[in-house]
């Protein structure tokens, strides 16, 4: 009979950010990355848009509205999933303000529609 190793894992907490249980350094970029994605990729799918339509009304290509669709979101900065959060009509603001807790953090609020 084999012996299973007790080995201390780590715990990913849902609802948190998976990229700070990764150890990942830019974990609150990240997050703040997927959640806007997330937010475009609703609106769009909200807009019946296919990806060829979608990316003329972002102004770019469609293999981009495919890796945005898709979470590979390391071409875009956040700057850009701003700018085509406006082109689908949506307002951005951006709050900041003393941090709460013993580490600062990025925390998107975003209602998609």
């Amino acid at each position: 009979m084999r012996r299973r190793s007790r080995k201390k894992r780590s715990r990913i907490h849902p609802g948190g950010n998976i990229f700070k249980s990764l150890g990942r350094p830019d974990a609150d970029e990240a997050f703040a990355k997927v959640e806007l994605a997330y937010n475009i990729h609703t609106l769009i799918e909200q807009l019946g848009l296919n990806q060829t339509n979608a990316a003329k009304l972002l102004g770019t290509d469609r293999a981009r509205v495919s890796n945005l669709m898709r979470g590979r979101l390391k071409e875009f900065s956040i700057d850009r999933l701003f700018h085509f959060l406006n082109k689908l009509g949506q307002d951005i603001e951006v709050t900041v303000r003393p941090k709460r807790r013993e580490q600062a953090h990025v925390h998107i609020l975003a209602k998609a529609g």
